[in-house]
């Protein structure tokens, strides 16, 4: 999933499941943030105070992409969620230790994670975690089949669209080109490119296995929106067991006619397509909202707002409310993913990672 879905279809929901607008643009940046997270290492200040960081991302094109143990750090836990399967702990699918780790769409793994979340709420990064957790839980159906690894698994060969969104002027297997065998190994869905990203694309493609594998993006896209919206009920609530309703049918109705008609190839302008949506009051749960622009990196950006710049620089000036920062709040909740994730979580499904 891109930008559209995990800044801007994230908040639309967190307003249907009950947050304000403040606690729902949190959720909806440490969501997105996940993706653009791509630094670590000490953070040092004037005073000697020191912070260090992780990183959530990789950018596709990064030498620590070659690193097998940067993967199972970032690729993992953050955007490649091993699905075991779909079996419960103690279970194992058939096949080998790469049937274990390949993604699968709201597993026992991905809805532990979540509970977690949940009853973590009562920490200062409790918002900042959950959207870190909805990003990794949506990405559950966008990137299931394939793995955080490279491994012949996530090859793609013979695709093409299946559907009709007249975006695309030649087919799909065209688009992707032989020269990547050569550029981009077989990590993720690298050799898939965007195509499981978009919201509105219908499309089908042989895995490395030979295996024809039907997608329809809208279904997808729309069961993560639903269980993410019972995900947040739930999270207000405190109760990961709580029995809560999801998406509204008028809401469920709007986001996916967004879906539907947000016909664009480019994440960002399909994300200001959103943002326009929901400060028209296109959304009746949002009304008409002045949501801000995502910044990453500018002078909005989370990082300038706890650290005086988004530069990188040796030394930083300390500033007294860096503590409470977004920023210092949203690389604590990554820190807790993580380790939870790969300490807690994945060892009870016999999965060892990093």
């Amino acid at each position: 999933m891109q930008i559209d879905f995990h800044h801007a279809t994230t908040y639309v929901i967190a307003r249907e499941a009950g947050f304000d607008h403040h606690d729902a643009d949190i959720i909806a940046y440490a969501s997105q943030y996940v993706d653009d997270a791509t630094c670590s290492g000490a953070v040092y200040f004037d005073n000697g105070a020191a912070y260090n960081r992780i990183n959530s991302a990789h950018k596709m094109i990064d030498i620590r992409n070659a690193e097998e143990l940067a993967n199972h750090n970032v690729w993992l836990p953050f955007h490649f969620l091993p699905g075991n399967g779909g079996l419960p702990a103690e279970q194992n699918p058939e096949g080998s230790f790469i049937d274990k780790i390949v993604c699968t769409p709201d597993s026992p793994i991905a809805r532990e994670m979540v509970r977690d979340a949940i009853l973590d709420k009562h920490r200062a990064y409790g918002l900042h975690r959950l959207g870190v957790t909805l990003h990794v839980y949506a990405d559950t159906w966008a990137h299931q089949g394939f793995a955080g690894v490279t491994h012949q698994i996530n090859e793609v060969e013979k695709a093409r669209e299946t559907g009709k969104s007249g975006i695309f002027n030649k087919p799909l297997s065209n688009l992707l080109g032989s020269f990547l065998d050569d550029a981009i190994p077989p990590l993720g869905h690298a050799r898939a490119q965007i195509f499981p990203d978009m919201p509105f694309l219908r499309w089908q493609y042989k895995n490395g296995r030979g295996k024809l594998i039907p997608r329809d993006n809208p279904a997808d896209f729309m069961a993560a929106s639903e269980q993410m919206c019972i995900a947040m009920r739930r999270y207000i609530l405190g109760d990961p067991e709580a029995l809560v309703p999801g998406l509204s049918a008028q809401t469920r109705e709007q986001i996916g006619t967004m879906f539907a008609t947000t016909l664009s190839a480019d994440g960002d302008a399909r994300h200001q397509k959103w943002l326009t949506a929901i400060r028209d009051g296109l959304f009746t749960v949002c009304g008409k909202t002045d949501i801000d622009d995502y910044d990453p990196l500018g002078k909005a950006s989370w990082k300038a707002a706890a650290l005086g710049t988004s530069d990188d620089l040796h030394k930083y000036g300390y500033q007294s409310h860096f503590l409470s920062s977004n920023w210092k709040e949203f690389h604590d909740a990554i820190q807790a993913h993580r380790f939870n994730v790969i300490y807690n979580i994945l060892p009870k499904y016999g999965i060892c990672a990093a």
